[in-house]
């Protein structure tokens, strides 16, 4: 359990100052003068109504002069050179203390001080001690270790393009949900933030839920022979599930009797019937085969790649026309998990690679091999990050560098040793490179003269379920 202080005092600092050290974005403020390394204090917003959000303990207090680099400080810190240079103008010295944040379980509302504005950077005593813990760190040892190192030997940013697009989209994210997501993936990716993030549920996806619950529907509709709604509601949810998917979908063919349910033309052809109803009849091959060969010609129709989607049963015929023209057949529910994969990892589905498993017939079973497949390639990738991760935190705390890099060697070695799976150097080198994209970004890269000497270091986590 962990042990609780009492707090009699707090530390009055700008609001903007406070957010930036709970955001992760800093582990320094601006005393008007020394703090004693070991204090523990609450942090009082000067500039917003009384409520205190965290408390701090200061790590390391610095004294600062001209002679500093105030342009590197400047990049590490939230100020810019010239307010560092104002400080340093009227009172000849920076006081730089380091603070380690935690969080208060809940805002502790406090009477306000009416003489608040002028204890800027200086201390106030609370008009009742806070009882804290060291409970819930805004930043983990780890992270904090870096970031003091790099702010103790002013070491220049590593990702300066990074952190200016977060400044930029910082104020969005208030009021945006998709900026906010971007600047949260931001902050961790930089360090600022230590959290595992656990993505909400996008309520702009729930209509996934509905892919086969729309097909049971157009069964019990079909059932009571009033199927027709029910019917275009599950076309147009396999409509949309395809896009999704990342096909595009063309709208030409449609038309009413006689035209062509779905048409994708990109990345290749496909075109597609879908069937609702406890039954998919035997004369739907035929239907598919005349419809499409009357829109793309017959050339081009057997080229492509014949779907059937539907919640019910083939027929015996049916499933031999398949087998006979090529034409595939997938259930509701593989469609759903189908999209329910692409939306639990962004861009793990390769169209191009899913169309190896289209094979003529009912499918559901190579749709559910290449769900396994790919979950498999995605685990993988992070057992990789791990391992780069976990070499990083051996004798950690005895490290003086800010980032500790490993060989795609000592990578492969490490990975070797703690799983069943072996794999040789350029296969682990090749993984690394993919996750040290940017567009990855869950590892750094430091290139070295050839491939087995570049090296690489832990940025975030990709987790898996």
């Amino acid at each position: 359990m962990n042990q609780q202080f009492s707090i009699p005092t707090a530390l009055c600092l700008c609001v903007s100052d406070i957010e930036a050290l709970i955001q992760g974005r800093t582990i320094a403020a601006l005393p008007r003068m020394f703090i004693r390394p070991g204090q523990r204090f609450a942090l009082y917003p000067t500039d917003s109504s009384a409520s205190i959000k965290v408390w701090a303990k200061c790590e390391l207090c610095q004294i600062l002069d001209e002679t500093k680099p105030l342009e590197i400080l400047s990049k590490l810190t939230i100020w810019t050179p010239k307010v560092l240079k104002e400080i340093l103008r009227q009172q000849q010295y920076i006081f730089l203390a380091y603070l380690r944040v935690y969080q208060l379980p809940q805002l502790q509302e406090i009477s306000v001080n009416p003489n608040i504005q002028e204890k800027l950077g200086k201390f106030v005593s609370l008009p009742n001690s806070l009882t804290v813990s060291e409970e819930k760190p805004v930043l983990n040892d780890r992270t904090f270790t870096q970031r003091k190192h790099q702010l103790e030997k002013l070491e220049p940013a590593l990702h300066p393009e990074l952190e200016e697009l977060q400044s930029a989209i910082a104020s969005l994210s208030i009021s945006q949900p998709a900026a906010k997501q971007l600047d949260d993936d931001i902050k961790v990716f930089l360090g600022w933030s230590s959290d595992k993030l656990i993505k909400q549920p996008d309520p702009n996806l729930a209509w996934i839920n509905d892919i086969a619950k729309l097909g049971d529907r157009s069964i019990e509709q079909d059932e009571k022979k009033t199927n027709y709604q029910a019917g275009t509601d599950f076309e147009n949810i396999a409509r949309k599930s395809l896009e999704f998917l990342g096909f595009k979908v063309e709208s030409a063919f449609k038309g009413g009797a006689g035209g062509l349910d779905l048409y994708c033309s990109k990345p290749y052809p496909i075109v597609c019937e879908c069937k609702a109803g406890k039954l998919i009849p035997s004369g739907t091959v035929e239907e598919l085969l005349k419809l499409g060969g009357m829109h793309l010609g017959k050339t081009q129709l057997l080229t492509s790649v014949k779907l059937v989607i539907g919640p019910g049963n083939p027929s015996i015929d049916m499933l031999k026309a398949a087998k006979e023209w090529e034409v595939t057949i997938i259930n509701a529910m593989t469609l759903q998990k189908l999209v329910e994969f692409q939306a639990k990892y962004p861009g793990a589905i390769n169209l191009v690679e899913l169309q190896q498993y289209l094979q003529p017939g009912q499918i559901d079973y190579k749709i559910d091999e290449y769900i396994d497949k790919s979950e498999r390639e995605i685990k993988l990738r992070s057992q990789i990050i791990i391992v780069v991760k976990e070499l990083s935190e051996q004798d950690n705390q005895s490290s003086k560098v800010t980032h500790q890099s490993f060989t795609v060697t000592e990578t492969r070695v490490h990975y070797n040793a703690t799983h069943n799976h072996r794999l040789n150097d350029e296969a682990v080198h090749d993984l690394l490179i993919e996750l040290s994209s940017p567009l990855t970004g869950y590892l750094g890269r430091i290139k070295g003269s050839n491939w087995n000497s570049d090296r690489f270091y832990f940025l975030r986590d990709l987790p898996i379920n």
